[in-house]
């Protein structure tokens, strides 16, 4: 079963396909996507030195995730950025869901085993996951049109989301062993890096967890038969697993015994044999992992991390990867990254590099309206004056914060005649008016970001003492704690 993707909406043209690509795209593309993702430095290793000379023309490519958390984060978003590339330039994106893979666990990369999952949380990770790799790839080639006014999406690949209990739900331990097995050298398994690390450690290695490499194995040969695709990609601790499936591609034919799924292979016509690519693996300046084992995620679903959060964690960056994360997490021309770095060089105070890659990033998660509510929180939180928070309509600071607890909605009528010190103990930011007094005293109290000299002088309702179109007043005590009023056009009946 598969998903395939509708990219509406938009209407850019570019005119001639040549194997299936638009020039203007390859003109982007330098000619060939292994070259763009070099340059942009998502290569670790590849199975192939001549991988860029095979992958001239489109193939299908996949990268798999395994459905352990309901969301994606920063960590498979590296990954999916260099799939994002390959459906830009024209081949076959096939992102995988490990609905069955996920049942058992990789051990690349993690120290004991994890954790089994149930039916039901499995089904409610399989479904968040499908969702988020669906709306990347929406998002992402939308956010790729705007910074690519020659893409032409009506000519690219639909996007297709596989899941492997497709085909192994078909298929009993006998026939696996039998047909599969027979193919796989216990000595190499062993010898894998993922494998050596347990093995030496106290708690050692599940035959379920060692058998974890010649499952994706398999993977990769059913996607190379039945569904044309050439190249895996995966983070550099994947390496093990996609030359584990290159390896029995290699190895093993291909036998109608296992297909029972009533896919007949396929041939392209692009016979370049197996490929693998690994990519670097998104680390901290102190070269710690990222992901939810790490426990540092920074997750995709924005009810998980908000477009805040997000906007906030890549203005944060180190100015030693900023020019790194802009190559890997955005579109963005080299030139422009180039420019935006030299920038910042002149002036790093002024954090331009940050900001830029903060934007970026935003957008293609959350789309524009995300850096918009972004941009919005981090006017009304972090700014010094009144100027930022001006440009953002009524509406901007009703989607910020709708969710967060320090906006209060009260109706118009119910602040007309209320001091400040009244305003700041209705909204909580004072136990009581004195305490506002004694704020206003030692100039710790702010009205729309602009420190208040009275404490019994009035807002007034209708005028521009508020913003947002009149409707939206900020009251901060101190650096950090904020308040947001919203104006309720209703009666003081209501």
């Amino acid at each position: 079963m598969h998903l395939v993707l509708l990219l509406r909406g938009l209407s850019i043209r570019c005119v001639g396909l040549k194997n299936g690509v638009a020039p203007c795209q390859r003109r982007f593309l330098h000619g060939n996507v292994v070259d763009t993702l070099r340059e942009r430095n998502f290569i670790h290793s590849v199975t192939s030195d001549d991988i860029a000379t095979r992958l001239k023309a489109p193939v299908g490519v996949y990268c798999g995730v395994d459905p352990t958390a309901d969301s994606l984060h920063l960590g498979n978003m590296v990954a999916l950025m260099g799939l994002l590339h390959f459906h830009l330039a024209g081949h076959q994106a096939l992102p995988l869901v490990g609905n069955a893979t996920g049942m058992i666990g990789d051990p690349s990369g993690r120290s004991s085993e994890r954790v089994a999952l149930g039916q039901s949380a499995l089904a409610r990770n399989v479904a968040g996951i499908e969702a988020q790799l669906e709306r990347f790839f929406v998002r992402g080639t939308e956010y790729a049109a705007r910074r690519m006014p020659t893409l032409d999406p009506a000519s690219l690949k639909p996007v297709r989301i596989l899941h492997n209990a497709d085909w192994y739900r078909t298929m009993n331990i006998l026939a696996f062993l039998g047909h599969v097995g027979r193919y796989a050298r216990v000595g190499t398994m062993m010898a894998r890096d993922s494998v050596k690390s347990r093995l030496q450690s106290v708690q050692g290695i599940s035959f379920t967890e060692f058998s974890y490499q010649l499952l994706q194995a398999y993977d990769f040969w059913h996607l190379y038969h039945h569904h044309g695709c050439r190249v895996q990609l995966g983070g550099s601790d994947q390496w093990g697993n996609i030359t584990a499936g290159t390896d029995l591609i290699h190895r093993m034919p291909f036998s109608s015994t296992l297909d029972e799924t009533g896919i007949t292979a396929t041939n392209d016509g692009n016979d370049v044999g197996a490929l693998g690519i690994t990519i670097p693996l998104l680390t901290t300046a102190s070269g710690e992992k990222f992901g939810k084992s790490a426990g540092n995620a920074i997750w995709l679903d924005e009810r998980k991390t908000s477009a805040f959060d997000v906007y906030q964690f890549f203005v944060k960056t180190a100015d030693a990867d900023v020019e790194r994360l802009l190559k890997m997490f955005t579109l963005l021309p080299l030139p422009r990254i180039k420019q935006a770095i030299a920038a910042h060089g002149e002036a790093p105070e002024r954090f331009e590099a940050q900001k830029l890659l903060a934007s970026e990033v935003t957008e293609l998660i959350h789309g524009v309206t995300g850096v918009q509510r972004a941009l919005c929180a981090t006017a009304v939180l972090f700014s010094d004056s009144l100027s930022p928070i001006q440009s953002f309509s009524a509406q901007d600071f009703a989607d910020t914060f709708a969710t967060d607890q320090r906006m209060v909605s009260i109706c118009a009528a119910d602040i007309e005649g209320r001091s400040i010190s009244d305003i700041a103990v209705l909204l909580g930011s004072c136990k009581s008016k004195s305490e506002a007094a004694r704020l206003v005293r030692g100039g710790g109290l702010y009205w729309n970001n602009e420190p208040v000299g009275d404490s019994k002088w009035m807002p007034l309702v209708g005028t521009s003492d508020f913003i947002g179109q009149g409707t939206i007043g900020i009251v901060r005590t101190g650096k950090t704690n904020y308040r947001l009023l919203r104006l309720l056009s209703c009666s003081r009946d209501a």
